[in-house]
């Protein structure tokens, strides 16, 4: 078996692999001499069956496995010798395939983009900037009256209904006249404005009082999600049985008492420590951004061009569904999808950063453990209550999925080991300075 260079260029590479019909036949005849003794065949005894015959009767059918063994283990010595990885799964494809038969040499051509080499910046050298807010007792009376008014209770008010109202009626709907499944309810609590009906139902009641019979006239979307509901007029006759007016909960015990805690004072510390928490979560994506922005810049190196057209593809394709969301993303009746400049602006990017932090990780030893997976699949889990074992049995079965899980983790470990090693400095501001901060890298996102 013999490997011939035939390209070394930048990151591709291009090899010729040449087995001789001699070592073919060599290792079929290994094969079958191994499998001799367990062979029975009828008017032989086990283990007596002629080579001959063998070979007749099994040949063929070996020598497709011993050529792609032989393959295969000529690319892997290959790697094992030269260190190279390749960027994607490597082309391979035998010369003169259609017209190839039993005797001939095997040749065949391999070719692929090599993994670059990758030098690590000098971490310390990054200097960024973590945003700090505390969270003032202003910000805790915020939260805290937002989480009175959710919690509010409804009395009975005379007058008429107003929005924010809370109105218990009776209704029937209909269309062309016929009443329809699921379209009739009874003593049903409804608040005006809160969009828990479709569209132009709940301001047709604003101004009705208790005692009134009002005919509700509306159009269900064309997208609702019932076909047989779907663009179509309907008529609800409903009956106003009460009017009731909000009352915001006063904020005491009691209140704590509702969202699980021991008093006030200590339901005021978990605030204290929630808001805290969500602002460490939004100053962390700035930092990360900033570092992302910062490797980007700094850091160069060869890239594969076989991963940045994939992702260039990809992104197309994807920004092509999102415009077209009425077709299911892994629909490609429509052909493919050209990557623009713009595309391959970003897919540069996204390949540049996933091989440095992939190279990052593999010498830092990074993993995801098996808790921080199962995390992640309950959480994903939880989009599809009732689903929940099936989600669950689609993970196992489906490596993609599982990759897609863990991918967003691992990048994480790897930005806090980087983030660690760094030089940040902490610049204390307000809440509202770090919300701008941001909407800008939102409004970056989308531009």
């Amino acid at each position: 078996m013999q490997l011939t260079e035939t390209l070394n260029d930048g990151l591709k590479r291009g090899y010729t692999i040449t087995v001789t019909a001699a070592e073919l036949e060599a290792k079929v005849d290994a094969k079958l001499t191994e499998a001799q003794p367990e062979i029975e065949m009828k008017g032989f005894r086990k283990g007596k069956v002629p080579m001959p015959l063998l070979k007749k009767q099994f040949g063929q059918r070996l020598l497709g496995e011993v050529m792609q063994e032989a393959v295969d283990g000529a690319m892997q010595e290959h790697f094992e010798a030269s260190g190279d990885r390749p960027a994607m799964q490597p082309k391979v494809e035998m010369q003169n395939g259609a017209e190839w038969k039993e005797g001939d040499d095997l040749v065949v051509d391999l070719s692929y983009d090599a993994l670059p080499t990758i030098e690590e910046p000098d971490f310390s050298a990054l200097a960024l900037e973590r945003l700090v807010v505390q969270a003032d007792d202003a910000a805790i009376d915020e939260a805290l009256k937002n989480l009175a008014d959710s919690a509010q209770n409804f009395a009975a008010k005379e007058g008429a209904a107003q929005d924010g109202d809370q109105v218990v009626i009776d209704f029937v709907g209909r269309i062309d006249g016929e009443a329809f499944e699921g379209g009739a309810g009874d003593d049903f609590p409804l608040v005006l404005g809160s969009g828990q009906f479709i569209p132009g139902f709940e301001e047709q009641l604003v101004g009705a009082s208790a005692g009134d019979a009002r005919d509700v006239t509306v159009n269900f979307p064309d997208e609702y999600g019932a076909a047989h509901l779907a663009g179509k007029e309907a008529v609800f006759s409903c009956t106003v049985k009460e009017v009731r007016a909000p009352e915001p909960m006063p904020i005491d015990d009691a209140l704590a008492s509702r969202y699980g805690a021991e008093s006030l004072d200590a339901f005021k510390t978990q605030i204290r420590e929630r808001l805290e928490a969500e602002y460490g979560q939004a100053s962390r994506a700035l930092v990360k951004r900033a570092l992302l922005d910062k490797l980007d810049e700094t850091v160069t190196f060869d890239l594969p061009e076989s991963l940045v057209d994939a992702e260039a593809k990809q992104i197309a394709h994807q920004l092509w569904h999102d415009e077209n969301n009425d077709v299911a993303p892994d629909d490609h009746s429509h052909g493919e999808i050209e990557p623009t400049e713009e595309h391959r602006t970003l897919a540069t990017r996204r390949v540049k950063l996933g091989l440095l932090l992939a190279e990052i990780g593999r010498k830092a030893e990074v993993e995801v453990t098996d808790a921080e997976m199962s995390q992640a699949v309950m959480a994903q889990a939880r989009q599809y209550p009732g689903q929940e074992r099936q989600f669950f049995e689609f993970v196992q079965q489906n490596p993609q999925m599982q990759q897609q899980l863990r991918a967003p983790i691992f990048e994480d470990k790897v930005v806090d080991t980087v983030i660690a090693r760094a030089s940040v400095t902490e610049k204390p501001v307000s809440k509202d300075a770090l919300q701008e901060a941001i909407k800008a890298l939102e409004e970056d996102d989308q531009a």
